[in-house]
């Protein structure tokens, strides 16, 4: 059975053993400084690639994307800002709502006014 002996620009010793093919193959890889690999055709995916794609959008990013949509033109409750953002997919119950709506009034974002009892929520 065929061997390699090969000693890498860092001072790593590897020992190759396989059939002729196998070796060469693994040879010209570590020659052209690609490490072989079992997965063909898939990149390393860094840690900050993979903190990237856990992140999804908050409640605040849907409700934002909704202003930039000019849904907030006109005063709306609660609860038409809910049923908005359910059609598109995402729930949120209206108690987790309420803070994040109070807070983007705090922020200037939003504005709201109370008619008849019930907050309404609309451009500032």
């Amino acid at each position: 059975m065929p061997k390699a002996h090969i000693t890498t620009a860092h001072g790593t010793k590897i020992t190759i053993e396989g059939d002729a093919a196998e070796v060469a193959s693994v040879v010209n890889q570590i020659q052209a400084g690609v490490a072989p690999s079992k997965r063909r055709g898939r990149k390393a995916v860094t840690a900050d690639e993979k903190r990237e794609r856990k992140k999804q959008d908050s409640a605040k990013d849907h409700i934002v994307t909704l202003k930039e949509e000019s849904f907030f033109d006109k005063p709306k409750p609660l609860s038409e800002v809910a049923k908005k953002l359910e059609e598109s997919g995402h729930l949120y119950p209206v108690t987790t709502l309420s803070g994040v709506m109070l807070g983007l009034v705090q922020k200037r974002l939003l504005g709201r006014v109370k008619r008849d009892g019930v907050w309404m929520y609309g451009k500032r």
